[in-house]
C-alpha cells in the first residue's frame, strides 16, 4: 500500500543551491487535503492556503545565511582545520557536487602495536616450535630456528604495519593496504553508522585502542578497523566520523552529560540473567571438550571415562556435593562475568551523540548518533521480573549489531530503565489495551496443546513415564499460557506506539510513528477462526518489525490506522452507496 502523498510540481528552475545555504529550496504546496511527510509527530494534513515545510527545513529565505546571520539549523560543518570556516566550492558547480577536502593527511597505526602483533600471533607459532622441540630437541640449533620463526613474525610485523594507511579524503574514509598488492577499502562517511573504540587489557597498558567502524549494512560485521590507534587519535577519528565538529566539541570544554553511571551493587543482578548464570555449565562443557581432544594424544581408554561415572554412581554423596557446588557457582560465577563484561557502565550524551562505556579488562565504548534513535525495547526474563529489573535497548536505525551496539542499560532496576528511556527517546506512560479473550484460548491451546498429545502417545503406547511427562507439562503450560495473555498488550500515545508479549522472556518495545515504514498482517487458519490476526509494524530499525500479536481483527485494522492514517484510512473508507459491493 501506498502513501497518497502529494508530489511537488517540477517549477523548471533547477537553480543550483549555493554551498553556504543550509536550507533547501521550498517546494511547492501540495493539494489541500494531501498528507506529506511528516516530521517526529508523523504525517501532517494540509489544509488550503497553506504552505507546508519540509521536516528540518527553516523558514530563513536562501539569501538570510549571506547577511552573516547564523541560519537557524546551525552553521555548517566546519572540517578539521578549517577553524570554523566553512568549505567554498568552485563557483559554478552545483552544491554537493564536489565533496569537501578535509586536509586530513595519511596516517598510520602507533609503531607500539608492534609490541602486540608477535604476541597475537603466538598461537599461530605453537604449532611450529612444538616441531622443532619435538625433532630437534632443546639443543642450541632448535633454540635458533625458534628465534629465527619468531623474528620473522616480527619482521611480518613491521611489514604489515609500514604498508596500511588510513586517511579521510573527501568524504569518505580509505583504508590502504599495499603488502603484495594494493586494495583500498572506501567507507563513505554518509554511511557510518555508529564508531566503537574497544581496549583489551594488553591495549590499555600500551595506551592503544581498537576502533571500528559500523556502516549498518555489512550483516553485523564492521566494514572497517583501526588496530592499534592511540587513545587520543581513537577519539579524534571518531569525531570526525561521525561529523562532530571539533568546534563544537572544544567550544564544550569536552565535557558530557552523564545519563546514568551503574553503580557498584548492580552487580548483584548479575546472576538473574541466564546467559551469565549458566556459566559454570559452559565451563564443564569446555572441559570436557578439552577432555576429549587430548584423549587421543595420551590414549586414554573410553572405558575409562565410563568407569569414572560408575565409580561416582556408586557414591551418591559426591554426587550430592558436586550438585551443591554447581548450585553455589552459577550465582558467583554470574556476577564475576556480569562484572567483567559490565563494570564501570556509563551512559552521557557528548554532542549529538549518544556514548555507552563498559568493561573490565576489555574497556568498550560503542558511539550512537542520537538523530538516528527510533525507539527503544525493554526485556526481562521470569527472575529477573521478579527482582524488578531489566535491560534496555534502543532501536537504532541502520545499525548492524543491534544486540550488542545498541544496549542502553545492561540488568539494571527497572525504575532506572525507565528514567534512561525517557531521556533518550521520550516517555511512554500510556495504559496498553488488552488483546481479546479469544487470545487467551489460543494462548492457552498452543501452551498445553502439545502435551497433550504426547501424554496420549503414552497411554496408547502403554509407556508411563512418557504419559506422566506429557501430562506434567500439559498442567504446567496452564499457568504459562495465562501468563502469555496477560502480558500482551499494545497502545498509541501520539507520537509512539508500544507493544508487548512473552512471558519467560519478556518483550516491550516502543517506537516513534516517524520510523514505520510499512504494515503486515497475518492470520493462520485457526487465528481466522478466532477473528485474530497479528499486525505486525514495518519499522528501518532494530529488529525490522514488531508485532501486536493475536488482536481482533477490527481492532487491528484500527491500531494501524490511528498510527499511521494517511496510510490505511483509504483502504478503510465506507463504499459508496450506490456502488455494488
Amino acid at each position: 500500500m501506498s502513501d497518497p502523498v502529494a508530489q511537488p510540481r517540477d517549477t523548471g528552475e533547477g537553480v543550483p543551491r549555493p554551498p553556504h545555504d543550509p536550507v533547501p529550496p521550498v517546494a511547492p504546496p501540495p493539494e489541500a487535503g494531501a498528507w506529506p511527510a511528516g516530521g517526529a509527530d508523523g504525517p501532517r494534513p494540509v489544509s488550503a492556503g497553506s504552505s507546508p515545510q519540509a521536516p528540518g527545513a527553516s523558514a530563513v529565505p536562501p539569501d538570510a545565511a549571506s547577511d552573516g546571520e547564523v541560519p537557524p539549523n546551525g552553521p555548517p560543518w566546519p572540517y578539521p582545520g578549517s577553524g570554523g570556516t566553512p568549505h567554498a566550492e568552485e563557483p559554478g558547480t552545483p552544491y554537493g557536487s564536489q565533496p569537501p577536502s578535509f586536509g586530513f593527511p595519511v596516517h598510520r597505526l602507533s609503531p607500539l602495536v608492534l609490541l602486540l602483533d608477535p604476541v597475537r600471533m603466538l598461537p599461530s607459532m605453537f604449532i611450529p616450535l612444538v616441531g622443532v622441540f619435538f625433532f630437534g630437541g632443546f639443543s642450541p640449533v632448535s633454540y635458533g630456528v625458534a628465534a629465527v620463526i619468531f623474528a620473522f613474525s616480527v619482521a611480518y610485523s613491521a611489514v604489515r604495519w609500514a604498508t596500511f594507511t588510513y586517511q579521510v579524503v573527501g568524504d569518505r574514509l580509505e583504508l590502504t593496504r599495499s603488502l603484495v598488492s594494493r586494495s583500498v577499502r572506501t567507507i563513505p562517511l554518509e554511511r557510518v553508522r555508529g564508531v566503537d573504540v574497544s581496549a583489551s587489557l594488553p591495549h590499555r597498558l600500551l595506551g592503544l585502542a581498537v576502533l571500528r567502524v559500523d556502516t549498518g549494512a555489512s550483516g553485523g560485521e564492521q566494514e572497517g578497523e583501526l588496530d592499534g590507534l592511540t587513545l587520543a587519535e581513537a577519539r579524534r577519528v571518531r569525531t570526525l566520523l561521525l561529523r562532530q565538529s571539533p568546534a563544537r566539541t572544544a567550544a564544550s570544554g569536552g565535557e558530557s552529560d552523564v545519563i546514568t553511571r551503574a553503580p557498584v551493587r548492580w552487580l548483584l543482578f548479575g546472576p538473574l540473567s541466564g546467559a551469565y548464570l549458566l556459566t559454570p555449565f559452559a565451563l564443564l562443557a569446555s572441559a570436557a571438550g578439552l577432555v576429549s581432544q587430548l584423549r587421543g594424544e595420551y590414549a586414554v581408554d573410553p572405558r575409562s571415562a565410563w568407569r569414572f561415572l560408575g565409580w561416582m554412581g556408586d557414591r551418591p554423596w559426591l554426587v550430592a556435593v558436586a550438585a551443591v557446588l554447581i548450585l553455589i557457582a552459577m550465582p558467583l560465577f554470574g556476577t564475576i562475568m556480569y562484572a567483567i563484561f559490565n563494570w564501570g557502565f556509563t551512559l552521557r550524551v557528548q554532542g549529538s551523540s549518544l556514548v555507552a562505556e563498559r568493561g573490565l579488562f576489555t574497556r568498550r565504548t560503542v558511539t550512537l548518533e542520537r538523530r538516528r534513535i527510533r525507539g527503544f525495547e525493554l526485556v526481562d526474563s521470569v527472575l529477573e521480573r521478579r527482582a524488578g529489573v531489566a535491560r534496555l535497548w534502543a532501536i537504532v536505525a541502520g545499525l548492524g549489531d543491534s544486540t550488542t551496539r545498541g544496549q542502553l542499560l545492561p540488568v539494571a532496576p527497572r525504575a532506572a530503565a525507565g528514567e534512561v528511556a525517557g531521556r533518550v527517546v521520550g516517555p511512554f506512560t500510556t495504559p496498553l489495551t488488552r488483546h481479546p479473550p479469544a487470545a487467551r484460548r489460543r494462548r492457552l491451546f498452543r501452551a498445553t496443546a502439545p502435551w497433550a498429545l504426547v501424554a496420549a502417545a503414552g497411554v496408547a503406547l502403554a509407556s508411563i513415564p512418557v504419559a506422566v511427562t506429557g501430562l506434567v507439562l500439559a498442567l504446567a503450560g496452564i499457568p504459562l499460557g495465562l501468563d502469555r495473555y496477560r502480558w500482551l498488550g499494545h497502545a498509541f500515545d501520539g507520537r509512539r506506539f508500544s507493544v508487548r508479549e512473552g512471558s519467560l522472556t519478556r518483550r516491550q518495545a516502543v517506537v516513534e510513528r516517524r520510523a514505520v515504514v510499512g504494515w503486515t498482517v497475518r492470520e493462520s487458519w485457526f487465528q481466522r477462526r478466532a477473528g485474530l490476526v497479528t499486525v505486525i509494524a514495518g519499522v528501518g530499525a532494530g529488529s525490522g518489525g514488531y508485532p501486536a500479536k493475536d488482536i481482533g481483527t477490527a481492532e487491528g485494522a484500527e491500531f494501524a490506522r490511528t498510527v499511521t492514517p494517511a496510510w490505511i484510512t483509504p483502504f478503510l473508507a465506507e463504499p459508496h452507496p450506490g456502488r455494488n459491493t
